[in-house]
């Protein structure tokens, strides 16, 4: 398994932000040799930074981190400290546009949660989702 090592990508409050998020977990674990986080690592990473953008008027920022013996924890990081609403369950959300990300994320990763924190003199939140190896 790969040591332990930490990426943080500071995004403006701009919607092609997200695209540049989408794109940056699918770097980072093919250059770390985790190829089997892509596909869902670049879904979590979308929903989280979509949601920071969207809901948030200030910058942003996208944390990739994996942590031996083998837990990939993606994270957005807003300048909102207000809690994110809670996630809806999948089945209840049919075909519609909005509100299914954390849903997403609740139902693609093995843990998530969200908590408060400051950020260079900035408050905020952070909402985290992990994903075990084994």
């Amino acid at each position: 398994m790969p040591e332990a090592w930490e990426y943080t990508l500071t995004i403006p409050n701009d919607l092609r932000a997200v695209t540049v998020s989408r794109h940056t977990p699918r770097l980072i674990l093919t250059a770390h040799e985790l190829t089997r986080f892509l596909d869902v690592g670049e879904l979590l990473a979308t929903e989280l930074v979509s949601n920071a953008v969207r809901h948030t008027k200030g910058p942003a920022a996208l944390r990739v981190r994996w942590s031996p013996p083998g837990t990939l924890r993606i994270g957005a990081w807003d300048a909102d400290p207000e809690p994110p609403e809670p996630p809806a369950r999948l089945e209840r959300l049919g075909e519609v546009e909005e509100g299914r990300g954390l849903a997403l994320v609740r139902a693609c990763s093995d843990l998530w949660g969200w908590q408060p924190l400051s950020r260079f003199g900035n408050r905020g939140k952070y909402v985290w989702c992990e994903l075990a190896a084994a």
